[in-house]
């Protein structure tokens, strides 16, 4: 192990105005309803999160047949398909909807090119929840409209289309910015017709988040991002800095960070996905100062003045 390391944290990092929505949703809902409050999915995808959540009360569920009839429901931060809601109606649960409102533009996005009479292709990774609830836009007297879901140029290849002249795409917000290019351009090569959303759906938080990644690269001999396994946006980070060639690992506790990797090592970098908090990030650097002489350094990076209004609960 070096005699001292420097350990340089990413900015911005963490929380997103998404994220923080969601939790706080939650949080306000334990206060004027009681615990328990019903929460469909983990409402961000962060262990910490969810772990403190479920001591104030939150209870969280995948099947809303767990709710009993005429409970509180939060839908979570990824949003969902229309066909959860047709089924929260029906068991007559009061929904309080958590969607990030950068997924709920997406959802818009898709409503309109279904009007319009559009196939969607949309770019995301398969299972993920906030996939399931785009795709789920389509609604069942919209038989004859279809949604293609891709996740690599690879599945452009055998990408058969039933109409390329009436086609769109949309993609996942947390997506790694310089892959969907790649995907985005390879479909506009193959269909040239295909018309995209007025604007990204990247999300604002993932691509300053990654961009920032991208700046300590050039800095560091090793990268530490801070987020849960199933965390999308966080598992992008560790891919962007091993794609820069930095040696990264993905942890979301103290506990799991190896000795090992400090050894000769002179600068450490460390990011936070977006559904990942502070005091996560607080505690792993507190466990290197525990290792090894380390000195801390907060690095300039993009101011995030973005707030998301609660909505009524």
């Amino acid at each position: 192990m070096t005699d001292k390391i420097n350990i340089l944290l990413a900015n911005p990092r963490g929380f997103c105005a998404g994220v923080d929505r969601a939790i706080q949703i939650v949080e306000e809902a334990l206060i004027q309803y009681g615990k328990p409050i019903y929460v469909r999915h983990e409402v961000v995808h962060n262990q910490y999160v969810i772990n403190d959540l479920k001591t104030k009360g939150a209870v969280f569920i995948e099947d809303l047949n767990d709710v009993p009839k005429g409970a509180h429901v939060i839908f979570s931060a990824h949003g969902i398909s229309k066909a959860i809601r047709e089924e929260a109606k029906l068991r007559e649960l009061i929904p309080i909807d958590a969607t990030c409102p950068l997924v709920t533009k997406v959802h818009v996005e898709v409503n309109k090119m279904l009007n319009q009479g559009m196939d969607i292709v949309m770019v995301g990774h398969k299972g993920h929840p906030e996939v399931e609830g785009t795709m789920g836009q389509i609604e069942k007297h919209q038989s004859n409209r279809k949604m293609y879901l891709i996740e690599t140029v690879e599945d452009i290849k055998s990408l058969i289309v039933d109409r390329p002249d009436k086609l769109a795409y949309v993609t996942q917000t947390t997506l790694s910015i310089d892959d969907t290019k790649i995907i985005i351009d390879t479909l506009k090569i193959k269909y040239p017709n295909i018309q995209g959303p007025k604007s990204d759906d990247i999300c604002y938080a993932t691509q300053n988040r990654q961009d920032a990644v991208k700046q300590i690269s050039g800095l560091c001999d090793l990268i530490i991002i801070v987020g849960s396994n199933n965390s999308s946006n966080s598992n992008r980070l560790k891919e962007l800095a091993l794609r820069e060639g930095v040696e990264s690992y993905m942890i979301d506790h103290e506990d799991l960070l190896q000795s090992s990797w400090l050894i000769n090592k002179k600068n450490i970098g460390i990011s936070a996905g977006a559904s990942a908090p502070e005091i996560s990030v607080k505690n792993i650097v507190n466990k290197i100062e525990s290792l090894t002489k380390a000195s801390i350094t907060e690095l300039p990076g993009i101011e995030e003045s973005i707030i998301f209004k609660l909505p009524k609960i």
